[in-house]
């Protein structure tokens, strides 16, 4: 049965995952996300992706850990043996997560309940999260486990939230609540009602935008961390020339300068956060 599906409201897609009664995450569930992910890709109609939980209150609980725990009984009775000076491997999930990250479309998970483990991997890949209120579990608790996130979680919210705050969640294997990650900046968005209704508000306002404005801004500050600083501002530089000769930059401009517009959207009120 599959976990995910993809639709289409306009030029946002929406991918939902669903894999109940727990709503883990799989290797079927990666597989299915990498064909998401292409077509996505393929499609020039979609301009923004959103990922939430097709279930009630869980967007992807956490990897199956009984699936680990069978991988891990097969390296160990292996006599597998692991040293950074030879780094593992990227796998099918930390590919699909890197996709997310590199793609020049906007993604944003709207997430509808408890995301922890892998599934708070995959929201903190994502460029916008948006979290439901509620009596939900965020995070990387891992370490309860004796092992630590493995698909990309202790770079990114490291990143997001500075070393202190990473090492006392991941260190003491914490979860927050939504609010607790709306005021750590994790979050964009803590919203009570609607989850998914809000992030599609936020994805037809990115929708609505030059795709190529958009795609340029997303390279410069996910790549930040992969170039020299002054190679960042060249690029930059030259971006912005690329958008000033754009014909939607040009009609944008060339309103503003008539005096029909102005440089601050009244759209941009509804998402100001209190």
């Amino acid at each position: 049965m599959a976990q995910l599906t993809l639709d289409r409201q306009g030029n946002i897609g929406i991918i939902r995952f669903s894999n109940p009664p727990q709503g883990y995450m799989d290797g079927e569930t990666e597989g299915e996300l990498e064909v998401a992910l292409t077509e996505v890709e393929g499609d020039p109609e979609i301009r923004v992706v959103v990922l939430t939980g097709a279930d009630e209150d869980v967007f992807i609980r956490h990897y199956d850990v009984g699936v680990l725990y069978e991988r891990s009984k097969a390296m160990a009775a292996r006599g597998l043996t692991f040293d950074p000076a030879r780094p593992v491997p990227e796998s099918l999930i930390h590919k699909c997560y890197r996709r997310i990250e590199a793609m020049g479309k906007p993604f944003i998970a709207a997430i509808n309940g408890s995301a922890m483990g892998g599934g708070f991997e995959l929201a903190l890949a994502c460029d916008i999260r948006i979290v439901k209120d509620g009596p939900y579990d965020l995070g990387l608790p891992e370490v309860n486990l004796g092992i630590l996130p493995g698909a990309g979680g202790t770079q990114r919210l490291t990143r997001l939230v500075g070393k202190a705050k990473a090492l006392e969640l991941m260190l003491l294997g914490r979860t927050v609540s939504p609010r607790e990650a709306l005021e750590l900046g994790l979050a964009s968005f803590c919203v009570e009602g609607d989850v998914l209704e809000e992030a599609l508000e936020v994805a037809s306002l990115l929708a609505s935008r030059s795709p190529r404005a958009i795609s340029h801004i997303k390279d410069l500050i996910q790549g930040i961390d992969d170039r020299p600083v002054e190679d960042g501002f060249a690029r930059e530089r030259t971006l912005f020339c690329d958008l000033m000769v754009d014909e939607r930059g040009l009609e944008e401009m060339g309103k503003m300068a008539a005096g029909k517009r102005d440089i601050r959207d009244p759209a941009l009120a509804r998402f100001k956060r209190n």
